[in-house]
């Protein structure tokens, strides 16, 4: 993404968004260190919901309802 600021200045000027400086936008370090774990992150809920914490919404309702709000904020096209 190192070179990409210009696209993205041109996408955010065609789809009228709200920022067009793409550093500003993304962390580009942080999803490659996300991606590029040698091992799967595991995790388990259990502690939390015997906690008392037992609402959750699925993975893939949480990254729709994201890119939806971003939308609908102007921050993506």
């Amino acid at each position: 993404m190192a070179n990409d600021g210009p696209t993205w200045r041109a996408m955010a000027k065609k789809y009228d968004l709200v920022e067009a400086d793409l550093q500003r936008v993304s962390s580009p370090w942080h999803t490659d260190l996300d991606l590029s774990r040698p091992i799967e992150v595991m995790t388990d809920m259990s502690k939390s919901r015997k906690l008392g914490f037992r609402e959750y919404q699925a993975s893939e309702d949480s990254f729709t309802d994201l890119f939806a709000q971003m939308r609908n904020e102007r921050i993506i096209p």
